[in-house]
């Protein structure tokens, strides 16, 4: 079943939430508990996802300046988000391979390859970049 997007009801969500260059610490705490909501919300509408896009960009701009970190490993990130998010590494087998590969790329034994990382971007709904 395929959705279409509805300009009005994502004007309503925006106005509702005023999304703005985050400057001040409260605003990020603001936007950050917002999208975490719409990241694991089930079912989310087309609206609900620019809005999603539009927030993890905001925020990452504000982390970039406020927070610069140094570049991650790639199957660290994988780590920090299965143990964010309660995944367990069963739960990938199928995803992005057998449960030997799974393990390999868990432990950083094996590199995450682009389809991979294309597999792990949608199951996790965040950008396949994090895993190259």
């Amino acid at each position: 079943m395929t959705f279409t997007f509805n300009p009005v009801a994502y004007r309503e969500m925006i106005a509702e939430f005023s999304p703005k260059v985050i400057e001040s610490e409260e605003e990020y705490d603001r936007a950050l508990a917002m999208a975490e909501e719409l990241t694991f919300k089930k079912d989310r509408t087309p609206e609900e996802g620019a809005l999603h896009k539009l927030l993890v960009t905001l925020i990452e701009a504000y982390e970039t300046q406020h927070y610069p970190m140094d570049e991650s490993q790639p199957y660290k990130i994988l780590q920090h988000i299965m143990e964010a998010s309660g995944t367990r590494q069963a739960d990938l087998v199928g995803v992005i391979g057998s449960s030997g590969v799974v393990s390999e790329v868990i432990n950083g034994k094996r590199s995450i390859s682009k389809a991979q990382a294309k597999a792990l971007g949608e199951y996790f709904k965040v950008s396949p970049s994090l895993f190259i």
